[in-house]
């Protein structure tokens, strides 16, 4: 799908005043050249994984090769192409108008709208401490490997967000509102491709590297971080990033782990049947299971349906659907006590 701009609907409900540049155009060497951003990871592929993290911006551009993806975008392309993330980002920028500009790549199968959030207001509030370097180990440095001895890097996904981040060093001058957020990885290194910048200070830094070396072509994205005022949260799930094929099995692994499957399959399933409606899953089953002990098991799956059903006849959102669900649970324990009460009833007449 192509040209996507939020419809004034979309801004009322979930927009936060931001573009969204998603990068997708890497030639994934470490994947032994396959199309990373098509991988799937939970039926679902990468980049349509983060396309619907970032689905509250007012525009989304996309720097690759146009491909199928579950929500329109708009497709830009850095040139020469494979010209490396600050060139692909400039590209990108050029097609953003919003004040504020969601930065991502297209490899992070756990980033969530929740993570995207955070980064906006984080930076429109502006009163995180703000920071000008990056500290060791460097954005640029790659992460380390899994050896053929060590398991998949599951238990870091599992980290708490408030893991917490690398001190911050002390700015030679008052601080100001930053510049951008950054989120920070479980190893403690900055992701610049998991963050929100203000657009004016973005262009003005790219303009001045590009200005210094004759383009961008090549250049690490350090050279953007050292030279903006950085504020950082922690998010060791959001900036999971997929670059290796161990890193594609740890992910798929995670996602059917207990505590994890059925949000992500109501989530996969709300994004492949293109619904933005928040799901109460408590409540829809207690429903089946009212409907499968009350009724009869074949009750619950029909039920829910029926629900849903109802709900989308009375014009969507959360309160019709709850009120859906009283309403069927309400006939469940009413067809359940019914049920309990026939014994006895039919005893009394026996006796009488």
């Amino acid at each position: 799908m192509t040209d996507h701009e939020s419809s004034p609907a979309v801004r009322g409900a979930g927009h936060h005043g931001y573009d969204a540049v998603v990068l997708a155009g890497g030639a994934a060497r470490r994947l032994g050249g396959a199309d990373k951003p098509g991988v799937r990871v939970g039926g679902r592929a990468l980049l349509d994984r983060v396309l619907a993290a970032c689905a509250g911006a007012g525009r989304t551009v996309v720097v690759a090769d146009p491909r199928p993806t579950a929500r329109p975008v708009r497709w830009a392309r850095e040139e020469p192409p494979g010209g490396g993330p600050l060139a692909a980002l400039a590209a990108g920028l050029e097609h953003t108008t919003a004040a504020s500009v969601v930065v991502l790549s297209a490899d992070l199968p756990f980033l969530g709208h929740e993570t995207v959030a955070r980064l906006v207001t984080t930076l429109a509030r502006g009163r995180a401490q703000s920071r000008t370097r990056p500290p060791a180990p460097s954005v640029a440095d790659p992460a380390p490997l899994p050896s053929a001895e060590t398991p998949a890097p599951v238990p870091a996904l599992l980290l708490s967000a408030e893991t917490p981040a690398p001190a911050p060093r002390p700015d030679p001058v008052p601080a100001a509102p930053p510049d951008a957020v950054l989120v920070v990885d479980a190893a403690g290194r900055w992701q610049p491709l998991v963050a929100a910048y203000r657009a004016e200070p973005l262009r003005k830094v790219l303009a001045e590297v590009a200005g210094a070396n004759g383009g961008l072509t090549g250049l690490p994205l350090r050279r953007l971080t050292e030279a903006l005022r950085v504020t950082l949260i922690t998010d060791p799930a959001a900036s999971f990033d997929c670059d290796t094929w161990e890193d594609i099995d740890a992910a798929r692994a995670r996602i059917r782990e207990h505590e994890h499957v059925l949000d992500e399959w109501i989530t996969a399933a709300k994004d492949e049947l293109g619904i933005d409606l928040d799901v109460d899953r408590a409540l829809l089953l207690d429903l089946a299971r009212d409907a499968a002990h009350g009724v009869a098991r074949p009750a619950a799956p029909l039920t829910t349906f029926l629900v849903g059903y109802a709900a989308g006849r009375a014009g969507g959102g959360p309160e019709a659907v709850a009120e859906a669900v009283r309403k069927a649970v309400d006939l469940a324990r009413r067809w359940a006590e019914e049920s309990a009460a026939e014994p006895s009833a039919a005893g009394a007449t026996d006796a009488g």
